[in-house]
């Protein structure tokens, strides 16, 4: 076991190799979806929000495994917490701050194709955790959720060739490079995801807080940090195709991908986060009207948005206890 001192260290490096590792990895699936002339926000809904995804993917997913195999106990509160986290710090933390940098224009698309998609694939893990399909029934409900996810990429596969763009020239070397980072990518993400694993439980046990609150919060945000810094500069930049579409596709991915592969290997009880998941459901139905009205999330929506982000954290730290004991 770890020491608090050490288990510190290990998490703020392995939050950073989840950083580098899927800062890269976007870079390189980015330029090679470029070549292949796919547009920006198809490239912001599947090829970006992969990238990003990858470090939630590599906790939950690892977290999952190692409490299949036996080598960490709360395998599910890790993999349930970190999803439930991230889907939330994307929709409040990371949209707002990129709207508070500079507003956000929506197109069509988004409003026509990404959000109900997101909408649904929300409500479907209210309805699978109620069922009982991730947790007596896990394999039956993994299994759906990965088809819904082939099902999703399909769908997106047809929609970037119908909306194919001119491609520039592009030298070999490049595209030798960009296979490079998206393996050196591949690999910062699962050493960065074990480190993250490790040194959270170790901290949630000297502080004696469950393993869900800090997937909840720290490892959340943690992992959601590639969707923040991509969604930022691409604010930053005016790429409001991908400021937005990262985030809708990402919390698509961390739905049906990520819990989807969990689910096959163990039960998730995520009954046992139900309240954090009505919560996850109230805020996506929130963005509706926000990203539908002109068209355009504005600064003052996106402080909006961070106020209720900062409920959320005291929530989860204070409110949830408080309520419960009560």
């Amino acid at each position: 076991m770890l020491s608090i001192g050490l288990a510190i260290v290990v998490f703020l490096v392995g939050v950073v190799l989840l950083y580098k590792g899927s800062d890269i990895l976007v870079d390189g699936t980015t330029h090679i979806a470029a070549q292949l002339g796919v547009s920006s926000l198809i490239i912001s809904v599947v090829v970006v929000a992969f990238g990003t995804s990858a470090p939630e993917f590599a906790i939950s997913f690892g977290a999952a495994l190692q409490d299949y195999i036996g080598t960490v106990e709360g395998g599910a509160d890790i993999s349930v917490g970190n999803i439930i986290g991230s889907c939330v710090a994307n929709l409040l933390l990371v949209i707002g701050l990129s709207a508070v940098i500079r507003p956000i224009k929506i197109q069509k698309g988004v409003i026509r194709r990404e959000l109900p998609i997101m909408v649904l694939v929300t409500i479907l893990l209210l309805l699978f955790s109620i069922s009982g399909l991730l947790d007596g029934f896990h394999v039956i409900g993994g299994i759906l959720f990965l088809v819904f996810f082939v099902l999703f990429v399909f769908y997106f596969i047809r929609c970037a060739r119908n909306e194919r763009i001119k491609v520039e020239d592009y030298k070999k070397e490049n595209t030798v490079k960009d296979s490079v980072f998206i393996i050196l990518g591949i690999m910062g993400v699962v050493i960065g995801a074990w480190f993250l694993i490790e040194s959270a439980i170790t901290i949630a046990n000297y502080f004696q807080i469950s393993p869900l609150i800090i997937s909840l919060s720290m490892v959340a945000i943690g992992t959601s940090l590639p969707e923040l810094v991509v969604s930022i500069m691409a604010a930053y930049k005016n790429e409001s195709d991908i400021a937005v579409g990262n985030v809708l596709g990402s919390n698509v991915f961390n739905i049906l991908l990520v819990l989807g592969a969990a689910a096959l290997l163990i039960p998730l009880g995520s009954m046992n986060s139900v309240d954090h998941l009505i919560i996850l459901v109230c805020v996506t139905f929130i963005m509706i009207p926000i990203i539908r009205s002109n068209h355009e999330i504005s600064r003052l929506e996106g402080v909006f948005l961070l106020i209720l982000y900062g409920i959320y954290m005291w929530y989860t730290f204070i409110g949830s206890s408080l309520l419960f004991s009560g």
